[in-house]
Parts: structure tokens; C-alpha cells; sequence
């Protein structure tokens, strides 16, 4: 259980120049990319040149054939740090965004960035969608603010858009809602070059919790004490848009099922974020519900090919009374940092009042001995009054630029508007980062 508190190399508290200002509160391109890869390491016996090698993962400079929405960051203080609101009415995102997973591509002079992330409609959609609370979705920026996104599923392999439904298989896990959770590239003799997205699916059943709901997909009031259960899934894409599922061990074609009896994570499992820490060494990080405790725990487990896993424990639990996670932690976002090799986890802290905050934790091999960073969250609920996140951060996902770190979250207003936000650190001080200035341009 990660209580002790853990001191940062030197490297990760400087405070360089940053370029940033802010305010406390698919034809195919020739052009080698490297890929830097943000949630995640580098995958299965891949390089830098991975998406070369293999043009179905080449970006294109004519990549944006949609036209943009109106999700462009606004001009007020209210919005401060908001770079991707709801969709427009009706649209398949109108009515609820998160699960942020940001990847960058990094070519000869320019950069591209994908975000998948989940989103929900209104109840204006047709029929056949009205019982399936999400889909996932893809937008493209190149510059990871301005981002362009789509309103229909995806057609080709320059499309935005919707790019993957719940399952129509009746004994499936993930038949009532999908979210994303991480994205690795796998590039070896075996996988050849293809994306690896792990999701977190749910189904009908529920399943009961004592405090709030950990994934709110639904219209209820989120502090309900049932929730729909949920498992980890895997699928593949060749281009990131066009995707297959992987089915797992599972009889439900989950890779993972909920432990037994009184183990910690027998209420469900959410949120599989893998890390690839060697060819043949991966690890997934997923919370769960720990009823025993009373608390949200985040785990691990560990596997050879991405596939087959074996779960390892509980690696972090509550906070101490009174701070901004003392009902536990969720959603982690785990890096291998570039610079040492060390492990940092942003992660979701949920206080006493069940609102969230992201805290920070580190790890010199990412399996034991996680100790938080600091006592306060590295991000809270904005102080503006009718601030678009004023009552709640979730869902971090955290990138290593070159000369800072940024930070990708959901955000939670009134009455339970969300949207996504980004934060960006004091040069490569990992402990404060500042909400991006509204209208922000490279």
C-alpha cells in the first residue's frame, strides 16, 4: 500500500522556460515519423521508426478531411484549460466526454496528435443505440489543443470519428458501454506493426458499491450504490480507426475476471493502462471497488504477451484521513519516464465528499514500493465559480514532452457537464502544473 511519501530525481523538480502561457488557478506520407509514445512505452519489440517500417500506420499532413466543430478552446476564464468540449446537438458526443488516451507523432517538421476518448449521445439517437451508453471516437490535432473531430463513424483510413461500438454478442462484457484506457503500438516478427487498444467494457450487470459511482455512463444520479459491471478488453486496429476485439480467457471474451470471495477486486476491474517495460514484460494497472476496505484500490498485473495476464495485487490504496483521496484511488496513468527509467502514476484521488482530484505517485520498477509524490493533489476542481471543471478532475493522462510535462483530464462542471482539459507543468517540475490559457495557439 502506497502511504510513505517518495522524493523525485532532481530531474523531474526543475523549472525550465516553458512555452506555454498560464494562469495559476491515414495518402501516405513518405516522411519518417518517430513515435513517442505517451500513456505508455514503447511496445513489443518495437523502434522509433515502427510506424515507417509499416505505412498503415503512417500519418498524412492531409490527415484532416473533416471539418472542425465548435470545440475550439474559448476566451473566457471560465474555460480556462478546456481544448475539447461536447460534440455539437444530436452528435454521438453531445451529451458526456472523457477516458482522454493522447498519443503524439513526431515527423521530419511537424507533429500529429490522436486522442480516443468515449463519448455519449443524447437520447434523441436512434434505437439500436438508445441501450448502448458509449462508443469510443477518435480526434486529431497538430498540436494536441486545437483538435479536429468527427460526427459520424469512421469510413476510411483519414477519417474521424466513431471508430468502435459496444458488442452485439449477448454473452459479451462489454454489450452496455465502452472506454478506452490505453493504446500501444506492437511492432515485432510476430505482431507485425498494429495498434493495441485495451478498453474497458461494461454489461448489464450491476454490482454494488458504498460510496460513488466509479464510471458514470448513465443519466441516474452518480451516487447511486449500484453500478454496471465492468472488465478489461483488448482489440486491434491496423490503422487506429478500423478495429477487432481480441477475445480473452474469459467466457465472456474478457482478458481478466474479478478476483473471488473477499479479494479485493471481485466487484469489478476498470481502467486497464499497460506499460511495456521490456519484449516480454508487460504490465496493466486497473482499479477496482476494495468492499472489504471500503475504498478504491488500484492493482497490478503482468504478462508476457499482452493477452494472457497474471494478476500480481494490490499495489495502492486510500490516502490518510482527511486528504483528497481518502476513499481511495482510480484511473491511473502510468509512464516509464524517458529520462531514468522510473515509474510515475498521475491518478484519480477521490476525497471524503466522493469528488475527485489527480494526485501523483512514483515507483523505481513500477511493481512495488509506490509512495505518493506529495499530500496535495497536483490538480483540483478549478476555484472559478462557473468554471467548466469546478467540481471535479478525472481521468489523467499524462505525456513527457521535451521540456515539461502535459496533462490530459476530464473535467466536471454543473450539473455534470463534462469536457477535456490540459494542464501543463513548471518545466519538468512534476508537482505543479498550471490549466492552459484559454484560446492557447502554437
Amino acid at each position: 500500500m502506497a502511504k510513505a511519501m517518495v522524493t523525485l530525481p532532481a530531474a523531474w523538480l526543475s523549472s525550465t522556460s516553458i512555452s506555454f502561457p498560464r494562469n495559476q488557478s491515414g495518402r501516405l506520407n513518405p516522411r519518417r515519423y518517430s513515435l513517442l509514445l505517451t500513456r505508455c512505452s514503447t511496445g513489443i519489440h518495437s523502434s522509433n521508426n515502427a510506424a515507417r517500417r509499416n505505412p498503415a500506420i503512417e500519418l498524412d499532413s492531409d490527415l484532416y478531411l473533416p471539418t472542425p466543430t465548435s470545440n475550439s478552446p474559448h476566451t473566457s476564464s471560465e474555460s480556462e484549460g478546456l481544448v475539447f468540449d461536447l460534440g455539437p446537438r444530436d452528435s454521438w458526443d453531445s451529451t458526456e466526454i472523457g477516458s482522454p488516451v493522447v498519443k503524439r507523432y513526431i515527423g521530419d517538421n511537424e507533429e500529429r496528435w490522436y486522442m480516443w476518448y468515449h463519448g455519449r449521445g443524447s437520447s434523441s439517437e436512434s434505437d439500436a443505440d438508445q441501450n448502448n451508453s458509449g462508443k469510443i471516437g477518435l480526434a486529431v490535432s497538430s498540436n494536441g489543443i486545437h483538435w479536429t473531430r468527427g460526427s459520424q463513424p469512421v469510413m476510411s483510413s483519414t477519417d474521424v470519428g466513431v471508430v468502435m461500438n459496444c458488442s452485439k454478442k449477448w454473452w459479451a462484457f462489454d454489450t452496455r458501454s465502452i472506454r478506452p484506457s490505453e493504446m500501444v503500438i506492437m511492432s515485432s516478427p510476430m505482431y507485425s506493426s498494429v495498434y493495441w487498444l485495451y478498453y474497458t467494457g461494461f454489461s448489464s450487470e450491476q454490482v454494488e458499491v458504498s460510496v460513488q459511482n466509479p464510471e458514470r455512463f448513465h443519466h441516474e444520479n452518480t451516487k447511486i450504490s449500484k453500478i454496471f459491471k465492468s472488465l478489461p478488453g483488448l482489440a486491434c486496429s491496423q490503422d487506429g480507426r478500423h478495429w477487432a476485439r481480441i477475445e480473452g480467457d474469459h467466457h465472456t471474451g474478457a482478458l481478466l475476471d474479478v478476483g473471488s470471495g473477499k479479494q479485493w477486486d471481485s466487484s469489478f476491474i476498470a481502467a486497464p493502462q499497460v506499460v511495456v517495460h521490456a519484449s516480454d514484460d508487460m504490465r496493466m494497472y486497473y482499479y477496482s471497488f476494495d468492499a472489504e476496505n471500503g475504498n478504491f484500490a488500484i492493482g497490478v498485473a503482468r504478462s508476457r504477451d499482452g493477452i494472457r495476464w497474471v494478476k500480481l495485487g494490490k499495489i495502492m490504496g486510500r490516502g490518510k484521513k482527511g486528504s483528497f483521496d481518502e476513499l481511495g484511488v482510480r484511473n491511473p496513468c502510468v509512464i516509464k519516464s524517458r529520462r531514468d527509467g522510473n515509474y510515475l502514476m498521475a491518478y484519480e484521488g477521490v476525497g471524503a465528499d466522493g469528488k475527485s482530484s489527480i494526485g501523483l505517485a512514483a515507483s523505481e520498477d513500477g511493481l512495488k514500493d509506490w509512495g505518493r509524490v506529495q499530500e496535495e493533489p497536483i490538480l483540483e476542481a478549478s476555484d472559478v465559480g462557473h468554471g467548466w471543471d469546478n467540481e471535479e478532475v478525472r481521468s489523467p493522462c499524462m505525456i513527457e514532452m521535451e521540456d515539461e510535462w502535459r496533462l490530459y483530464y476530464v473535467g466536471v462542471g454543473k450539473g455534470g457537464r463534462t469536457g477535456i482539459g490540459m494542464a501543463v507543468s513548471e518545466g519538468s517540475n512534476i508537482r505543479i502544473f498550471g490549466r492552459s490559457s484559454p484560446g492557447l495557439t502554437l
